[in-house]
């Protein structure tokens, strides 16, 4: 009985361990995010203020706890243009506690141009958020757009993509349920 238990007690953990694992980077790549660079070590992301169209002040700190994918964007940008719809989706299908696709609208961007752009693209699960002098932006070291970070629950950057990409693809959902994996 004893004998059992340990072994039932060594199973579980190991199993908890295996759920623990870093993400299959390879397996993104090879999956079509082609561009996915990997940091060597997580690097904290700068507390940057940014705002919302009512004026509110937010930071990335906000997101604590939750793995984030945060997307660099403009109204003026044909990538992102064909990006948003994906990362709408994966918003819709993915986002919740323990995931969010927050995107930072960088430049002069005006709230009712975001708003025509979102409707002309089909965006509806996604914030309205503004970096219009572009702090965040530097911060982060995004010198074109579209970029996208991955970070993680205590608030690193673990990954970034540069350009646009099918973020509601097989290959990203699995990522992000790596990611969010206990």
């Amino acid at each position: 009985m004893l004998r059992s238990a340990l072994l039932y007690t060594a199973l579980v953990f190991g199993a908890n361990a295996a759920f623990a694992a870093d993400p299959d980077w390879q397996a993104a790549r090879d999956g079509g995010l082609d561009k996915l660079v990997v940091a060597d070590a997580p690097v904290p992301v700068p507390d940057t203020e940014f705002t919302d169209p009512e004026g509110g002040t937010h930071s990335l700190a906000d997101w604590q706890g939750q793995v984030v994918l945060l997307n660099f964007w403009a109204t003026w940008c044909a990538p992102c243009r064909e990006e948003m719809p994906a990362l709408d989706r994966l918003q819709a299908e993915l986002g919740g506690d323990d995931f969010q696709v927050v995107t930072i609208a960088t430049g002069r961007n005006a709230p009712d141009r975001i708003d025509d752009f979102f409707d002309e693209v089909g965006v509806e699960n996604l914030p309205v958020l503004l970096d219009p002098r572009q702090q965040v932006a530097r911060a982060m070291g995004v010198v074109g757009l579209p970029v996208t970070v991955l970070i993680d629950r205590e608030g690193r950057e673990v990954a970034r993509y540069l350009g646009d990409a099918e973020w509601d693809s097989e290959a990203a959902k699995a990522l992000v349920t790596q990611l969010t994996a206990p």
